[in-house]
């Protein structure tokens, strides 16, 4: 993918993991006995919105999950654009010489947006909208429960390398949670990669008539991946729906069919509507998350916080 698509992501998630440590946000005027950061000053609070509370709000949303994360809003501030207000946040954790570090953003006027280095949802709920969109919008084939209280969308392009990696993670995904449903969704990056759009149109036209069948063609694609080239792609796609159990011919109609690039480019809008970065991309109930840069066991406390938060019983 493009460096910059993936420096911007990476900012995203720094901001969204600061630390391998948390413990919940308090309010400025609160200071526990072992906290080593300082209380805030209420001159630094001249914003009427947001309100401290909404704030710490959105810090849990974004890091409730890790227990040892400590935090706390150090200002809300007016800023020279009318009812833009600036938001100061002290960050550390509890380890013996750990440094504070400050985080910084500012909030839109309407209270639903801000913006760092990108702009991102905020709020109590910050991922309600992106949860609200994938559900009624995702349209790949899916593993694991029919309701999609618990939704898992993977945004994943058939010849980005990094997708072919993250399919252990999504296995394991489906196995250690059964009650989501995690749903495959097509996000080719058609720029960078030629056979991209195709091997997902392919993908598209065999989960119609099977989902059980996408999902071998799909690791078939991927183990083959290095052949999707101009010698060799053609070939790889066909093998890989004839392994699937699909006719090849049929499966190429299908994709070539004006519907089936019309279904691919609205697939690609939806990841674009939803602030897709990068593939692979992973949302949890609306909760956009890197795959490849979260360790398997973050992201499962990850998940489990989020339904916890969306009172989703996982047993």
């Amino acid at each position: 993918m493009p460096s910059f698509v993936m420096k911007a992501a990476a900012r995203l998630f720094f901001f969204c993991t600061l630390s391998a440590a948390s413990v919940l946000a308090q309010a400025p005027a609160a200071a526990a006995p072992a906290d080593p950061l300082p209380a805030a000053n209420p001159r630094f609070f001249d914003a009427s919105t947001p309100t401290v509370d909404t704030v710490n709000a959105f810090l849990k949303a974004i890091w409730g999950y890790d227990v040892n994360r400590i935090y706390r809003v150090m200002a809300i501030q007016k800023t020279a654009a009318p009812n833009i207000a600036k938001v100061t946040v002290f960050v550390t954790d509890p380890s013996p010489g750990a440094k504070v570090q400050t985080m910084q953003f500012f909030v839109t006027p309407d209270g639903k947006h801000a913006i760092s280095d990108a702009v991102f949802d905020f709020g109590e709920k910050p991922f309600a909208a992106t949860r609200a969109m994938l559900t009624a919008r995702a349209d790949g084939p899916a593993r694991g429960a029919a309701g999609k209280e618990l939704l898992l969308v993977e945004f994943a392009d058939m010849q980005c390398p990094h997708c072919k990696d993250a399919q252990a993670t999504m296995d394991d995904l489906v196995r250690d949670f059964p009650k989501a449903r995690v749903v495959y969704q097509n996000f080719p990056l058609t720029e960078i990669h030629p056979f991209a759009a195709q091997a997902a149109s392919y993908g598209n036209c065999i989960a119609d008539k099977s989902p059980s069948a996408f999902y071998v063609y799909l690791k078939d694609v991927f183990d083959h991946q290095e052949a999707l080239n101009p010698e060799a792609g053609e070939a790889t796609l066909k093998n890989a729906v004839t392994k699937a159990g699909q006719d090849p011919a049929a499966i190429a109609a299908c994709a070539a069919t004006p519907a089936a690039k019309k279904r691919i480019e609205t697939q690609i809008a939806l990841a674009n509507d939803a602030g897709v970065m990068e593939t692979p991309m992973l949302s949890v109930n609306g909760h956009l998350l890197p795959i490849g840069s979260i360790p398997y066991e973050t992201l499962k406390q990850i998940i489990v916080f989020q339904a916890t938060q969306d009172g989703i019983a996982l047993k």
